[in-house]
């Protein structure tokens, strides 16, 4: 499988890069490329496959997973539901009664979800995932932090409501390092074969 996707028959360069972390906005939107992994682990990859970005948002399901693992459903279930959500990711978006968020999908899920796993968790369970060490974009990280007030406001309300596991700041800086881990869509694929086969 070999195939030039920048030569591929088609142009598509509408919308934008992602601005609202400063850092990100300097990403070249001009990378593409696909890798795919099945279980038996077989890898086809193509174009800009070897390309780093950070995983951002694409990291909510492999710490959901681990906190899963670590904790039990019962336990994580307390904390954040899984009802589906037409939200955008960064709404608020809890339940009324309880204060919760509603989806481990959409941000504020993802905060107390992280804010479950202690220390180097996450970071270690997803280089688990990918088969090799994931590092953390440093430069990413610090744009998470000085521009993450809505994210924090989000802790503050989890925090509030009694589902948060640690202090707002250990909560996401736990967040925001975990989505400033650096990643391929080969990695993707990987960590993506391993959670359809159970951990494997």
């Amino acid at each position: 499988f070999d195939v030039d996707l920048q030569a591929a028959p088609f142009n598509l360069d509408d919308g934008a890069v992602a601005d609202y972390i400063p850092e990100l906005a300097h990403v070249d939107p001009d990378h593409v490329g696909v890798a795919l992994v099945g279980v038996g682990g077989r890898v086809i990859e193509g174009g800009d496959s070897a390309t780093e970005f950070t995983i951002q948002s694409v990291s909510k399901p492999f710490v959901y997973a681990l906190a899963l693992q670590r904790l039990g459903v019962d336990a994580v279930l307390e904390r954040v539901g899984v009802e589906p959500s037409g939200e955008p990711f960064n709404a608020i978006s809890l339940e009324e009664a309880t204060g919760r968020p509603m989806n481990p999908m959409i941000n504020a899920g993802a905060i107390v979800v992280a804010s479950l796993l202690p220390g180097d968790v996450a970071r270690d369970g997803l280089s688990q995932f990918a088969g090799r060490d994931l590092e953390v974009d440093d430069a990413v990280f610090r744009s998470e932090l000085d521009t993450g007030h809505r994210n924090r406001a989000l802790a503050h309300l989890a925090l509030a409501a009694g589902v948060l596991g640690t202090s707002v700041e250990a909560a996401t800086d736990s967040y925001f390092r975990q989505c400033s881990l650096v990643v391929t869509a080969r990695d993707l694929a990987i960590m993506a074969a391993t959670l359809a086969n159970a951990g494997f």
